[in-house]
């Protein structure tokens, strides 16, 4: 039996739609959810039941928060998955190059209490940047200018359905890739031009000390604001710009969705993230 966490989230929502139908997948959520197990990792209380009887665990990332929120919801998860029995959990975290954003710490501190794990087998899914969320980074203002401080930087965006297609594949069949770490970024870096032309605007970026003061006054939640501002600075330093390098194509089986197109979608439609 599997259990899919977050399932009310963006990307667990995908998940849920790719496995809808099935009678070996369980859906967890903290929301309410009609046919959903109560999965709520800030109540450890409710794991052993929301658990009870899985073999595979798919941890979707409960990376909204300052560190030590997320360490203790990725901890109480892990650990209630070791007590009751579960055989495999397969994390979504953030790719390698990540490293520079301010919320890679919780992800490196999920996959080493994975790795220190003596009863459970794993696998790590890499997570490139959404192209989605780039349509709420550099989103076009309605001046015809697109000022996203991304510099000269680009990132290796990549369309969310595609994540979500990996992590339910190697979710139902997780045997194959126990132990491994897949670095899962789009096929092609985005710049701030490109993502102009796309948007029929014109790319000019502002500074990183005018983003700050611009999503300090936008009613940001204190640990929103280094979190943004350190996503834009890491874009600028072309530190996210490396494409994929098989990993992707690989697991999908297909050529991966074209991130431009995801993200024109995505800002055409007013959605991100």
């Amino acid at each position: 039996m599997l259990l899919v966490t977050g399932v009310s989230g963006g990307l667990g929502h995908l998940v849920a739609e790719r496995l809808a139908g099935r009678d070996d997948v369980v859906l967890g959520t903290r929301a309410p959810l009609t046919g959903a197990r109560r999965v709520d990792f800030d109540d450890p209380e409710s794991l052993p039941e929301a658990f009870a009887g899985i073999d595979t665990l798919l941890l979707i990332s409960a990376g909204y928060g300052e560190d030590d929120t997320v360490i203790a919801r990725h901890d109480a998860a892990i650990s209630a998955a070791e007590r009751a029995g579960v055989g495999h959990v397969v994390y979504t975290s953030l790719t390698g190059a990540g490293d520079h954003l301010p919320y890679a710490l919780a992800h490196r501190w999920t996959e080493r209490r994975l790795s220190a794990s003596t009863s459970l087998k794993w696998t790590v899914l890499r997570n490139g940047l959404y192209a989605e969320l780039l349509a709420l980074l550099a989103a076009p203002g309605t001046d015809g200018r697109l000022t996203a401080p991304l510099a000269d930087g680009r990132l290796a965006a990549v369309a969310r359905a595609d994540l979500a297609e990996i992590a339910a594949r190697v979710a139902l069949d997780p045997a194959p890739h126990a132990g491994r770490f897949y670095e899962l970024t789009g096929p092609r870096a985005l710049g701030g031009a490109e993502l102009a032309t796309a948007t029929g605007t014109a790319y000019e970026p502002e500074t990183l000390s005018e983003a700050r003061k611009r999503i300090s006054a936008s009613g940001a939640l204190d640990f929103q604001v280094p979190m943004l501002v350190g996503t834009y600075s890491a874009i600028a330093g072309d530190f996210l710009a490396t494409p994929d390098t098989g990993d992707l194509h690989t697991l999908l089986g297909r050529a991966p969705l074209d991130p431009l197109a995801v993200y024109a979608e995505a800002v055409g439609a007013g959605t991100g993230w």
